[in-house]
């Protein structure tokens, strides 16, 4: 399985785990298991509501602590300096661990901009323990380059829609170029006919997986490390077999052909969208 390394020496295993929606007792049993199956990158959200149930989950796994890398991210209504600062003291709370790993701003909200502020935050976070590394979500080059420039700290993952309707080909670059690590957010769609594409069953076919095994492994030939959910054991294992899958350039660039210029999700371009 191929880590992901930045410009730092952090690095994040090939395949980490999506936890949006898994909540309450079933969430955390759904962490458990998937931390049991091997996931070492487990990622949540203030604004998920599941910090405490994914590390419950971590927790009950009985897996060791410092094998697992432990992800959440600050909202957008807390992006002046102190509140920024509570609200990752709370996530840590929340979490019932030592530390947060990795923290994220999850979007940039560069109308309101309050983004680099709450970078600051971030960084004095990091410097006061509460926070072991730090990076962004949803951030385009303008907002990298802008936080380096003013504070002389470059995040070390950006997490982004990512998914082979929105392959982001220039963001990966970009990131590749400064030593930032892609993650991708639902790297599989969601609810779309991504796996019932033509040329990702074949693809499929040709190596004896599934349409969504091939496309995991589609992010992992690219360096980016795509974060799939799953509260059913057997889907977890197969998503994480996905990091062992070679592809061949060609197969690559197939699927990232199947690009669209509209190709998001839900329209949210985070050069005007706004997260609370």
């Amino acid at each position: 399985m191929t880590e992901q390394r930045a410009h730092n020496g952090f690095t994040l295993p090939a395949i980490g785990f999506g936890t949006y929606r898994l909540n309450g007792k079933s969430g955390a049993a759904a962490v458990t298991e998937a931390v049991r199956s091997g996931y070492r990158l487990l990622d949540s959200a203030f604004r998920y509501e599941n910090e405490g149930a994914v590390g419950r989950g971590l927790r009950d796994s009985g897996a060791d602590r410092g094998s697992i890398v432990f992800t959440s991210k600050l909202p957008g209504r807390h992006h002046e300096y102190d509140a920024a600062l509570c609200t990752i003291e709370e996530s840590v709370y929340r979490s019932g661990l030592d530390a947060i790993d990795l923290y994220l701003i999850h979007w940039p909200n560069p109308l309101t901009d309050l983004y680099v502020g709450a970078w600051r935050a971030l960084i004095e976070a990091r410097e006061r323990g509460l926070v072991r590394q730090i990076g962004v979500s949803n951030f385009l080059p303008e907002h990298l380059d802008r936080l380096e420039r003013e504070t002389g700290v470059l995040p070390v993952v950006n997490q982004i829609e990512l998914h082979p309707y929105f392959p982001q080909l220039d963001a990966v670059e970009y990131h590749r170029e400064r030593g930032i690590i892609t993650e991708a957010w639902s790297p599989v769609g969601r609810g779309n006919d991504l796996a019932e594409q033509p040329v990702i069953a074949e693809i499929a076919r040709a190596h004896g997986i599934t349409p969504i095994q091939a496309i995991l492994a589609w992010h992992v030939a690219r360096g980016v490390v795509p974060l799939p959910k799953s509260a059913d054991p057997e889907r977890q294992r197969e998503n994480l077999a996905a990091a062992d899958v070679v592809l061949s350039a060609d197969e690559v660039d197939a699927i990232s052909a199947l690009g669209r210029p509209d190709g998001r999700l839900k329209d949210q371009d985070p050069a005007v969208y706004e997260e609370f």
